[in-house]
């Protein structure tokens, strides 16, 4: 993880200096930067909570892990379009999900 972070600070001039052209401020630049850091650890984080995950086969409800997984990528995109514009086009006007409970089908029929 370390050597993520000081690789990231490296690579944080040539980026700045890539994006010079975008009206992009440098301090914006690094919590953006910032900001992509901190989704791969929540992403991180969800892997290990969804592989730590022991559901009861009988609940009702369970954390919908695959759309919260396709919300920060959507996030991550974002961020990426915004430091580094492909076109001057409008975006995928879209929302997040933001709701992250499932229902689990219960195992016998109701009457």
């Amino acid at each position: 993880m370390l050597t993520k972070n000081i690789r990231s600070f490296l690579l944080l001039p040539i980026a700045l200096t890539y994006n010079s052209s975008y009206a992009v401020s440098a301090q914006e630049q690094v919590q953006l930067c910032l900001i992509q850091q901190q989704l791969d650890t929540i992403e991180r984080l969800v892997t290990r909570a969804k592989t730590a995950n022991t559901a009861e086969p009988d609940v009702r409800y369970r954390f919908d892990y695959p759309r919260l997984s396709q919300d920060i990528q959507r996030i991550r995109q974002g961020v990426q379009g915004y430091l580094s514009p492909s076109r001057a086009q409008p975006r995928d006007p879209s929302e997040l999900v933001g709701e992250y409970r499932l229902d689990t089908p219960s195992a016998e029929p109701s009457p």
